[in-house]
């Protein structure tokens, strides 16, 4: 039997991850989201899955364009986090505003300065409860100029530094 759902978020908090915004652009629309349910699951050839919950407001647009950008964000980008997860009043376009993007290969809108992005085409669909796995073919990667990485851990933003 399933452990209760409070718990399960409780430790689910111990675990850090990096702070991503998913934007997507296409017949659906530009949108996106953000997301800290990102991981490698290859390297040949190069593939990652993306976790989108279906109630998400820009699920549609994604499942139209079939192509999605992670931009992993840097600690001075920590603001776009709320915006793109739905907790403010901006809407898909304005949550665009404010930031230069530009796009690589597939389309989606790449954040300048982002710590690092991946440029996807989405290849497969799994669904589990109530969130899809979208696993994406990376067809470009940048990585930018940032020396910290922004990480959400214990329900807060936290600064990570690389070893140099």
């Amino acid at each position: 039997m399933p452990v209760d759902k409070q718990p399960y978020r409780d430790a689910m908090a111990k675990l850090g991850a990096a702070v991503n915004v998913i934007t997507t652009d296409g017949p659906g629309g530009r949108a996106g989201f953000t997301a800290s349910a990102v991981t490698s699951v290859t390297d040949t050839p190069p593939t990652l899955v993306v976790c989108v919950n279906r109630a998400n407001d820009s699920y549609p647009a994604f499942m139209a364009n079939k192509v999605l950008c992670v931009n992993t964000l840097t600690p001075s980008q920590e603001g776009l986090s709320p915006i793109f997860a739905g907790m403010t009043d901006h809407s898909d376009e304005e949550r665009f505003t404010g930031h230069d993007w530009h796009t690589l290969e597939t389309g989606a809108p790449v954040l300048d300065k982002a710590l690092v992005v991946f440029d996807c085409r989405v290849t497969e669909i799994v669904g589990s409860g109530t969130h899809d796995v979208f696993f994406c073919s990376v067809e470009a990667v940048r990585v930018g100029p940032a020396k910290e990485g922004l990480i959400y851990y214990g329900r807060g933003y936290h600064t990570v530094v690389a070893k140099t």
